[in-house]
Parts: C-alpha cells; sequence; structure tokens
C-alpha cells in the first residue's frame, strides 16, 4: 500500500485547531501577557494542556511522527531526547511511536553522581533529535543541543510541536547552533484557524495580527520591553 504524502499545511491547521479546542490557545487584547522577560504579548499558548487530552494529544503525535518521517531519516535517528521539562512528555510519546529509546536533557547538572544533564544511556556518537513542546526563537533549545553534543551525541534536527514563527533572528539563531527545526504549527496558523471559525472579537484578532507583525513595537506600545530575553 502506498504511504499517504505527508501535507504540512493540512497538519498545520489541524495542529492549531486542536489547540484551540482545547484552550491551549489565549488571545487578550486589552490587558497584555507580561512575560519574565518583561515582554509583552496579547497571545500565550500552553502547550503542557495537551497531556490532558487524550484524543488531542494522539491526534498531534501522529502528525508529528508524520512530519518527521517526511522530512528525516528517521531509521539514522538513534534517541529521541526530551528537554526538561516539558519536553520530556512529547519525547517519551515519540519515543514509542517512532521506536527509539528516549533521553532527556536536563536545563542544569543535578548537583551529585557524574554531575550529569543527560539522563538514560546515549553512547558515543549517537544521533540525536531534541524534541520540545514549543519554542519562541529557538535559543533556548541550544542549550540542551550543547549538552547532549558535550556528552557525545550528534544533534542535527530539533523538533517542536509549536513555534512562534515571528522573530527574524531565529534562523540566524538556528543556522548558528547548527539545528534544524521541525514544528507542526506556528501563531500565523493558529491565527488563520482561529479567525476561520471565529473564536474571537475582531478587534482582538486585529491586535493579535498587529502583534505578529511587529512583536517588538507592540510589545514596547503596551508597556512591554522592546527587547527579549530569549525563554524558548
Amino acid at each position: 500500500m502506498t504511504e499517504t504524502p505527508f501535507d504540512r499545511d493540512a497538519a498545520a491547521r489541524r495542529v492549531a485547531a486542536l489547540l484551540l479546542d482545547i484552550e491551549a490557545v489565549h488571545f487578550n487584547a486589552d490587558t497584555p501577557y507580561i512575560f519574565t522577560s518583561g515582554w509583552a504579548s496579547p497571545v500565550y499558548i500552553d502547550c503542557r494542556r495537551v497531556i490532558a487530552y487524550l484524543s488531542a494529544r494522539r491526534e498531534i503525535l501522529g502528525h508529528a511522527a508524520a512530519l518527521l518521517k517526511h522530512a528525516l531519516d528517521v531509521d539514522a535517528i538513534d534517541y529521541i531526547a526530551g528537554g526538561e521539562t516539558a519536553g520530556i512528555s512529547y519525547a517519551a510519546w515519540l519515543s514509542e511511536l517512532l521506536d527509539k529509546p528516549m533521553l532527556y536533557v536536563r536545563k542544569k547538572p543535578k548537583g551529585l553522581g557524574r554531575n550529569t544533564r543527560i539522563e538514560g544511556h546515549m553512547p558515543e556518537g549517537a544521533r540525536v533529535l531534541l524534541v520540545e513542546d514549543l519554542a519562541t526563537d529557538g535559543a533556548s533549545k541550544v542549550s540542551f543541543a550543547d549538552a547532549l553534543r558535550e556528552a557525545g551525541g550528534e544533534v542535527t534536527d530539533f523538533f517542536s510541536v509549536f513555534f512562534y514563527g515571528i522573530y527574524p533572528e531565529s534562523a540566524q539563531i538556528m543556522a548558528d547552533a547548527g539545528l534544524k527545526l521541525h514544528a507542526l504549527a506556528t501563531w500565523h496558523d493558529v491565527l488563520a484557524e482561529a479567525k476561520a471559525r471565529g473564536s474571537f472579537a475582531p478587534n482582538v484578532l486585529a491586535e493579535v495580527e498587529s502583534f505578529l507583525a511587529a512583536p517588538a513595537a507592540w510589545s514596547a506600545a503596551h508597556g512591554g520591553a522592546s527587547s527579549r530575553i530569549s525563554a524558548g
């Protein structure tokens, strides 16, 4: 039987719809979210919420596996590694779906034993796929990739369920880190789906669109910082 070709746009739309269905997406133009970096934003997403919705979770992970099989030589991957903490559950599910052993990467050394950041067993030269729930510009994920490399792993690819897709520096950050990002959906996909189904009032959607077009300017105009300390 011929395998159905992976449709990236259709998968992005469906994942965006599922995230809206389980209320993982929050738009608030009247009272912006102020993050720890000082950044102001009318949008917030909680991909951790997916773990509580079995049907949505299974479908999202199905799309993830299909994307990775389309974009990568999955047979060449030796391990799936999740970043602490949210990436651990996604790595576990993908490990099972792709039939690969799993690792996880601590944010900091645990301070005892071998003082390692890598949990599990990874031989020298192992080819590792890094997995996370979401990425803003990707900068914080570089630390996870570096930890895996320092422990002897080879890391060239990074998967995230959700990617902001609005920061122009993202491409350079990934290129400098030697990483290729594979993501299912972005804020643009979510906004398009929210518009199509009328999930939010037109003025809220207009504010979100304004933010996505110029996030730094929007943040500064709404009481937030005009530059950002990466959180993801």
